[in-house]
């Protein structure tokens, strides 16, 4: 039912949740919240406390992608979980049906992507042992590459998600200046580029 009854009072669920949708749509594409707030009628406070109710994290943009990955569910649901900005997986029956779209098509959509990555401060990268050294070379931000296998891979590898929750979780206490406990160790690969390093890429294991 739409309507509710509090009290005197009849409140209608679509106009909240329009307003909300509306006010969430300004402000993520760039107005002030007291621009937002005269604009749709509502104090600014209001517009804030708003923000803080469904606030997730703070810090800096989050993309993760892999292929090919068997439980794409599970990554996706703690990847929502920690606040990741952008999400991108396959299982190699979508990697071979997006490969067999041709060559134009394909180079199209790789250029498209990786537009989309030079955006973020950090990429987390699931993937076969050479493609995650190649990304890391490519993209201007820090690359945190986890193997699934030796290239090449022809069947879907299932993600820890254990411990891509505990990675991502760690990402985000140590950019917030609170680091958060390590569980198990982790076999992942760091790719961070320095500004004076002309393209050389560094590389650490942890």
């Amino acid at each position: 039912m739409d309507l509710i009854r509090i009290g005197s009072k009849v409140i209608s669920r679509k106009r909240l949740t329009e307003l909300v949708a509306d006010i969430l749509k300004k402000r993520s594409n760039g107005a002030t919240q007291a621009e937002v707030a005269s604009n749709v009628g509502v104090e600014r406070s209001f517009v804030s406390h708003l923000e803080s109710l469904g606030e997730v994290r703070r810090g800096n943009h989050i993309a993760l992608i892999g292929f090919p990955v068997k439980n794409k569910r599970e990554v996706k649901k703690v990847a929502k979980e920690c606040g990741v900005d952008y999400v991108y997986l396959l299982s190699e029956k979508e990697r071979v049906f997006f490969a067999d779209k041709g060559g134009v098509f394909v180079f199209n959509e790789v250029l498209d992507i990786l537009a989309k990555l030079q955006k973020f401060d950090i990429v987390i990268f699931l993937a076969s042992d050479k493609r995650v050294k190649s990304l890391g070379e490519i993209l201007n931000g820090e690359v945190i590459g986890i193997p699934l296998g030796k290239s090449p891979i022809k069947i879907d590898k299932k993600v820890d998600v254990e411990e891509l929750g505990d990675l991502l979780r760690n990402i985000i206490g140590v950019k917030e200046g609170v680091r958060v406990e390590k569980g198990r160790k982790r076999k992942s690969w760091i790719f961070k580029k320095k500004p004076s390093s002309k393209g050389k890429i560094l590389r650490a294991r942890v």
